[in-house]
C-alpha cells in the first residue's frame, strides 16, 4: 500500500475575535491531534510496522472522525471493543491499525525492526516532552509542522535527542519530517 499524500488532516475553523486579525484568509487550520496520530500511523506503515496502535482519549474521538479517515484509506473497521464507536480493530490488506481508549499507553505505538515504537503526539505546538525508560523504546514526539513548530523542534531536537526523544512534523499532507536525528535512518539504526 502506498500513501504518498494524505488527505483530509487540517480542520478549517473560525477564528476566536483575538486571533481574527492574524488568521490568513479569516480562517484557522488546525490539525487536531487524532489527526497527527493517524498521520504519524501511516508513516510507521511506510517503515515497516504491520500493526499500529493509536489512542485517542475521547475529546480527540469527537472532534476527528478516525473511522471515517480510515475508511477513506482502505482500512476495513473488523472488530470493536468497549462503547466508543470508533474503538477496534481497522484492516488494509496485511497492514492493521488499532484504535484503543486507554490513557498511558503513548498516542501511537508500533514495532520496527524488533523496536517497539512509542510517539507522544500533540496537536499544537510541543511544549514539553514526556519522558519514558522503555528498554529498547525509540520515542518520538510529533506535531503538526508550521513554521513556528520547526523554529521551536530545531531549537529543542538537541536537548531532546540528548534525552532519547526524536521530533517528528507533519504536513497537511501528511509527509513527515525530522528535527534531529531520524530514528530510521541506517545510522541510528545501526546505533540500536
Amino acid at each position: 500500500m502506498r500513501f504518498s499524500e494524505l488527505q483530509n488532516l487540517i480542520l478549517v475553523m473560525e477564528p476566536p475575535e483575538k486571533r481574527l486579525a492574524k488568521a490568513e484568509g479569516g480562517v484557522e487550520h488546525h490539525m487536531s491531534e487524532a489527526a497527527v496520530m493517524l498521520a504519524f500511523a501511516m508513516h510507521l506503515f511506510k517503515h515497516g510496522a504491520q500493526k499500529v496502535s493509536i489512542q485517542p482519549d475521547g475529546e480527540h474521538g469527537k472532534r476527528f472522525e478516525i473511522q471515517a479517515w480510515l475508511a477513506t484509506r482502505g482500512f476495513t473497521w473488523r472488530e470493536g471493543w468497549g462503547t466508543t464507536s470508533y474503538a477496534g480493530r481497522y484492516l488494509n490488506g496485511n497492514l492493521v491499525v488499532e484504535v484503543h481508549v486507554k490513557p498511558g499507553q503513548g498516542d501511537v505505538v508500533a514495532t520496527i525492526g524488533g523496536h517497539p515504537i512509542v510517539a507522544e503526539c500533540k496537536g499544537g505546538i510541543v511544549n514539553t516532552l514526556l519522558t519514558r525508560s522503555g528498554v529498547g523504546e525509540v520515542n518520538i514526539a510529533v506535531a503538526p509542522l508550521t513554521n513556528t513548530t520547526r523554529d521551536l523542534a530545531i531549537k529543542m531536537a538537541p536537548r531532546a535527542n540528548r534525552a532519547g526523544i526524536n521530533i517528528a512534523l507533519v504536513s497537511a499532507t501528511g509527509a513527515v519530517e525530522y528535527c534531529g536525528a531520524d530514528p530510521f535512518s541506517a545510522e541510528v539504526v545501526a546505533l540500536r
